[in-house]
């Protein structure tokens, strides 16, 4: 069984959500790029760059642009004011229910 964490423990620094999201990103869009490379490639041939590179060119092209928007995307939405912070755990919590009491004209 793991340790509890300590009192206090923070989550990742906005840093580490950015790795985080960029590696993610990046590892759907080389994926996208291999497929979409491959269809291109099979529909309009290879040119004269051959195969591999023109489906690495697809790869790389791919995985960096989307690699690069997942990463800012994640430190956006991970960046988040106190205030909004406090009226989202507000919302979260527990309604108060109180006892009816008589109505007393």
């Amino acid at each position: 069984m793991p340790p509890p964490p300590p009192h206090g423990a923070v989550g990742p620094s906005n840093f580490d959500k950015m790795k985080m999201g960029a590696m993610m990103g990046g590892t759907v869009g080389v994926i996208i790029g291999f497929i979409f490379g491959t269809v291109n490639i099979a529909r309009y041939g290879a040119g004269p760059n051959g195969i591999m590179r023109t489906l690495g060119q697809f790869m790389l092209g791919s995985g960096a642009t989307f690699g690069f928007f997942m990463s800012i995307g994640s430190v956006i939405r991970s960046d988040s004011s106190p205030i909004i912070q406090e009226a989202y755990l507000r919302a979260q919590r527990r309604p108060m229910i109180m006892a009816a009491q008589a109505y007393r004209p």
